[in-house]
């Protein structure tokens, strides 16, 4: 029996909500539009069309990956991270809603800052973080810096698929060692780095412990290792009046603004997301 578009949205949709997927109607469209080679307004315009038992059975072969736990967005190669499209590798982790506060704090330092001010995205993983701000803070120059050579060649394709290249560069940086002295004279350094204990790693969720690259989770023993390292090494990246702002796990607030201060940074914030949870930390560099 021939299904229309819709009808195969909705049967994918339904069997995702069973198995207690959060955001089964998001993943849904995700797989469906992906699977038929449509965009989300295609779909909506054609919803009647019948599938052929091709596309039917690439959609089947998603849900089943989908379902032993490898994310929408490994399954597709893209995600969409505060408006703009961004290319996905499992070289990356998924972009989060969480890190959004990330990005608007960022944005917000750089719009302030005015004509030429600099972000550094430390630990860049996709370059979510620095091209949501160069996007939205247009007068900015942003550098994205990851250790990862995979990490890398995503940010450097999402570069060019934003049409940022005159304002975007990409550097190989190891966020634990001491600053390179040609990364210097940031307004703000935005960075979410890894943050997991080595030791809770196995007890994550299978779509992240089994999927997304463990040198962006292992944060060390007590998933404290990067802030120290960054907060001791790199202040010397930052102009005087700079801020370094940090992601940071559920729990972890505390702990980071005590690394901030003894490190000698000033005027510490630390900042909710929508739940509610402390999520970002930030420092200033007295000017």
């Amino acid at each position: 029996m021939s299904i229309t578009y819709n009808d195969l949205y909705l049967d994918t949709r339904n069997r995702l909500r069973a198995a207690g997927v959060d955001s089964a109607q998001l993943e849904a469209r995700e797989l469906v539009c992906f699977a038929l080679d449509k965009t989300k307004e295609q779909l909506l315009r054609d919803r009647g069309l019948y599938v052929t038992s091709a596309q039917e059975g690439q959609v089947e072969e998603l849900i089943r990956r989908r379902l032993a736990g490898e994310p929408v967005a490994y399954l597709i190669g893209e995600w969409e991270f505060y408006g703009i499209p961004l290319d996905i590798s499992r070289d990356v982790l998924v972009p989060r809603s969480d890190t959004e506060v990330l990005a608007s704090l960022a944005i917000d330092l750089l719009q302030k800052a005015g004509e030429g001010a600099r972000l550094l995205d430390l630990c860049a993983g996709s370059g979510c973080i620095g091209l949501a701000a160069a996007v939205h803070a247009p007068q900015s120059r942003v550098v994205l810096a990851d250790w990862s050579e995979g990490a890398l060649r995503i940010c450097r394709q999402n570069v060019r698929r934003n049409g940022l290249n005159a304002r975007v560069t990409c550097v190989r940086a190891d966020a634990r060692e001491a600053a390179p002295s040609a990364l210097w004279d940031f307004d703000v350094i935005a960075c979410n780095p890894p943050y997991i204990p080595s030791g809770d790693i196995g007890g994550l969720d299978a779509d992240v412990k089994d999927y997304e690259p463990r040198m962006a989770l292992d944060g060390g023993p007590d998933g404290l290792d990067f802030y120290r390292a960054i907060a001791g090494k790199w202040q010397s990246a930052l102009r005087l009046g700079g801020t370094l702002l940090f992601e940071v796990g559920m729990g972890q607030a505390p702990a980071v603004e005590d690394i901030l201060a003894q490190n000698g940074f000033t005027g510490i914030n630390t900042y909710p997301d929508t739940r509610g949870i402390w999520r970002v930390v930030s420092g200033k560099i007295d000017a």
